[in-house]
């Protein structure tokens, strides 16, 4: 066995700490006006991802990948339970017409991020235990569908369509990795987009969303206002961006300057060699962890570092295309930047189990 994978290990923290570097200025204005204090955030960040985080991807490189295999079907039972108390009277926590936290033991969990992580180990040991069966529709792709639709009633509910639309994405492309037929992934991929289209049109709300997408401009001062000022953060940032702590729409202009919004405070104070830095990071991330799962000793561990490898990547390219106006709104945050301690915990462990893969490389 040898040691972690050290270019993985540095580009994680690297993202982390970025996430913290950032956060310190775009929260500065909504901590002091929600507690007072400037820094209020910042150090919540910092306790999780240095106390936390650090021990999460200790723990989590620590035990063996195969364990994994395991406790899978119990780990998404646990998952599948959160996600329902969010829909419990003082246990569930609304904000923003949207039920997807829950105070649990004096603490506020996000489920759908424990979901997402525990969806990609139950299907990496579901694809796993099928390697040698044909991939028919009766015996692959129904409950394939069947277990995507039971994911679905839970996030359709919260309403959280973008984690929904990550979890698809990520599933279809890790059911193709697992030996899934062209057709069947063509049929997964048309089916994802219909349900999609479906949902959209079934609320106003979203709806609206899709109409500020296709124009910016259609209402900048109502529905497409989060649009319209996340582009014009990027856009003022130019080149070398204004400097940091220099930027101004976190002063209240920018919706959710902390959540989804961080990309475009990050944009404006550090520009586009900035931007060009954290994608670059993202992209590293992506070529390394394709390495570990390329080297990974069995299929087992392929497809877990695909699995935690791809779904990091989707989501990183959800928020940046949906903030940059390439894709509509989601309200899914950036990895690693964003505030949040469940986001950031879960995609650390998703790490610590990719640095554990990554000892065992062939």
């Amino acid at each position: 066995m040898s040691r972690v994978d050290q270019p993985l290990l540095f580009i994680a923290a690297t993202l982390v700490l970025l996430g913290v570097f950032v956060l310190s200025s775009a929260s500065v204005v909504i901590s002091q006006r929600a507690y007072g204090t400037p820094y209020l955030f910042t150090l919540r960040q910092i306790t999780y991802a240095l106390v936390f985080g650090s021990l999460t991807v200790f723990l989590f490189q620590a035990i063996s990948y195969r364990f994994w295999r395991k406790v899978a079907l119990p780990l998404l039972l646990a998952a599948l339970f959160l996600s329902f108390l969010v829909f419990l009277p003082k246990i569930g926590i609304e904000h923003g017409g949207a039920r997807r936290w829950i105070n649990l033991f004096f603490i506020t969990i996000q489920p759908a991020e424990i979901l997402k992580f525990a969806f990609i180990v139950y299907l990496s040991t579901w694809l796993d235990s099928r390697r040698s069966h044909p991939k028919t529709v009766r015996g692959a792709l129904v409950p394939f569908i069947v277990m995507m639709g039971v994911l679905s009633v839970f996030l359709i509910q919260q309403p959280d369509i973008g984690t929904l639309g990550i979890i698809l994405g990520t599933s279809i492309l890790l059911y193709f990795l697992g030996g899934g037929k062209m057709t069947q992934v063509l049929a997964l991929v048309g089916i994802g987009l219909i349900v999609l289209c479906f949902l959209v049109l079934a609320a106003p709300y979203r709806l609206e969303r899709f109409k500020i997408f296709l124009d910016p401009n259609l209402d900048p001062s109502g529905s497409g206002y989060q649009m319209k000022q996340s582009l014009i953060a990027i856009g003022s940032g130019g080149f070398w961006g204004k400097g940091f702590g220099k930027g101004i729409q976190k002063y209240n202009y920018l919706p959710e300057p902390i959540g989804d919004s961080v990309f475009a405070i990050f944009g404006e104070e550090m520009g586009f060699v900035g931007a060009a830095v954290l994608l670059g990071l993202f992209l590293l991330f992506l070529r390394r962890g394709i390495y570990i799962a390329e080297h990974a000793p069995d299929f087992f561990g392929t497809l877990l570092a695909f699995g935690f490898t791809i779904g990091i990547l989707v989501q990183a390219v959800v928020n940046i295309g949906a903030i940059s106006g390439i894709l509509p709104l989601t309200g899914v945050p950036l990895p690693f930047i964003s505030y949040g301690g469940t986001s950031l915990i879960t995609n650390l462990a998703g790490i610590g189990i990719l640095l554990n893969i990554s000892k065992h490389m062939s």
